[in-house]
């Protein structure tokens, strides 16, 4: 009996390894996960390394429990790709074996971002973001500079660099290659050439020649070897194709591949995506560019930072009654708290948090996390008031985010895409949308970036034609709000003045009174 094809994604998240199929429609069949372990080394602070024997191992597994889950025989999958998150980077030695490896959390060589910083007077870090769209904080150069200055054993032997979605897929068919998306996180990679940049590593002292090849999203890399099917239990033969970064493919997912598309990613950290119509930089530097997984697109990208462990610190320090309360009505308590700040009026009585900042990427840190004007009116200030607050201040910081996208690129959206653990809210994204004063459209996928995996997967299987055309057909909407106009003013002022309140506690840091919530490294 012969099973339709299906396609598989293996997604390198943070925190995890999750092999995911997919039938051709977009629909997912099943999904196993495993928690890595990145290992901290004691005598290296900030060090996150990834294990990758240990990991292979771990991918593997997701592998077998999948296929059994999907009770898919392995020669149903027709095609796998592989994503990761971004920043994370692999070093192979010229025999091609992978020698060490760390996560994106990796933060051992802020000591290297600083010199780096300093070189050319700070003109160096200009010239790297004005090719790449990166400053150095989370590029490859500071850890490459931190192993020739520490461990000059692995960095002599090192004669070519991946992300570790490339790791995953070199393992998988024995062919090493980088994408573009990926790859454009490591400040090394040309935004408009999608192509490396030696004289960047030449310019740090590093040496030019340790890049792998460059391949397109979607296009096929290889095919599944021997030894990779006896491991995972993928049938032999078949297809890898060129994978991606996690945000990128997650957008592809979302079906947001056209020029002036936006996105807004709601998780443990938010993101603001734009699809900009030609690769463009900034010039004040305060949004990340990265390649797209759409071959000659460019995404501005901001970020937010903790929002998602905001609400959690809050729902887990304040709302133990409420928790109880959910879980004996078996309801989600973020809902239950939503409920509770949806009687609260739009603006929260005028409560202002100050915790994640609009995004200056090229010198980022935060003010001390608090609440300021607060009462002692225990009917207007209080836990719902606060939740409310909160909602509402993610929503004004991605909007300062979109300002600052729209400022250097004259992008300017009509509505936004809102996706992951954020646009579970209903009165989130209602206040997103007032906030913004655009239309926000949530989407039925919760499983983004596996699915942006995925139509890679097909693409480079020739079942899809193209990731542009597929990653519109695929996606379906749940639900769509529209703003009030009489709460976006509201917000527009509510937004004026935390920006001012937000400068004048950033000069309570600086004056050391207060500690910062967050620092880029080498700052």
């Amino acid at each position: 009996m012969s099973h339709a094809p299906h396609l598989m994604a293996l997604d390198a998240g943070t925190g995890s390894i999750r092999a995911v199929i997919f039938n051709l429609q977009g629909e997912q069949v099943a999904v196993a996960q495993a928690e890595w372990r990145h290992l901290a080394l004691p005598d290296v602070p900030g060090s996150m390394e990834f294990d990758l024997s240990h990991n292979w191992q771990l991918a593997c597994q997701c592998i077998q429990q999948v296929l059994q889950q999907s009770q898919l025989p392995a020669s149903a999958i027709r095609s796998v790709a592989c994503c990761s998150m971004r920043e994370g980077i692999v070093l192979y030695n010229k025999a091609g074996e992978a020698i060490w490896a760390c996560a994106n959390v990796d933060a051992r060589a802020s000591r290297e971002v600083s010199e780096l910083k300093e070189i050319h007077h700070g003109e160096f870090e200009r010239e790297i973001y004005q090719c790449s769209g990166q400053t150095l904080a989370l590029g490859a150069m500071p850890r490459l500079l931190w192993l020739a200055h520490h461990r000059p054993d692995i960095y002599r032997q090192a004669a070519t660099l991946s992300m570790i979605s490339d790791w995953l897929a070199k393992c998988l068919s024995g062919e090493l290659a980088v994408d573009p998306s990926n790859a454009g996180t490591t400040g090394l990679l040309d935004l408009r050439t999608r192509n490396w940049r030696p004289d960047l590593l030449e310019m740090a002292g590093l040496r030019g020649d340790i890049l792998s090849p460059v391949a397109e999203t979607g296009t096929q890399l290889g095919t599944v070897t021997a030894e990779a099917a006896h491991q995972c239990g993928l049938a032999q033969g078949t297809v890898v194709g060129m994978g991606g970064g996690d945000v990128q493919l997650g957008t592809l997912g979302l079906g947001v591949v056209n020029a002036g598309e936006t996105a807004v990613l709601g998780g443990t950290f938010w993101q603001q995506v734009v699809n900009l119509p030609q690769p463009q930089i900034d010039p004040q530097m305060n949004i990340r560019v990265n390649p797209h997984v759409i071959p000659g697109m460019a995404q501005a990208e901001a970020i937010s930072f903790f929002t998602g462990l905001t609400m959690r610190w809050f729902r887990d320090a304040f709302c133990g009654e409420e928790k109880l309360l959910a879980e004996r009505l078996g309801v989600d308590c973020y809902s239950l708290l939503e409920e509770m700040a949806a009687r609260v009026p739009a603006g929260s009585w005028g409560v202002m948090p100050v915790f994640s900042d609009a995004m200056h990427f090229n010198k980022w840190y935060h003010a001390a996390p608090s609440f300021i004007n607060l009462s002692i009116d225990p009917e207007r200030c209080n836990k719902q008031t606060l939740f409310r607050a909160l909602e509402e201040n993610a929503a004004i910081v991605s909007a300062c985010n979109l300002d600052l996208v729209a400022a250097f690129s004259g992008v300017q959206t009509s509505q936004i895409v809102f996706a992951g653990g954020g646009a579970k809210g209903k009165l989130w994204s209602q206040i997103l949308s007032d906030v913004t004063g655009l239309t926000v459209k949530v989407p039925q996928v919760k499983e983004a970036t596996a699915l942006g995996c995925a139509i890679a997967a097909g693409v480079a299987a020739g079942v899809y034609r193209s990731l542009q055309e597929t990653g519109q057909a695929l996606v379906r909407w749940e639900r769509e709000f529209h703003p009030n106009a009489e709460h976006h003013q509201l917000y527009q002022q509510q937004k004026a003045n935390w920006q001012k309140v937000y400068a004048d506690q950033l000069t309570l840091v600086d004056s050391g009174l207060t500690t910062s919530m967050w620092k880029a490294p080498g700052l």
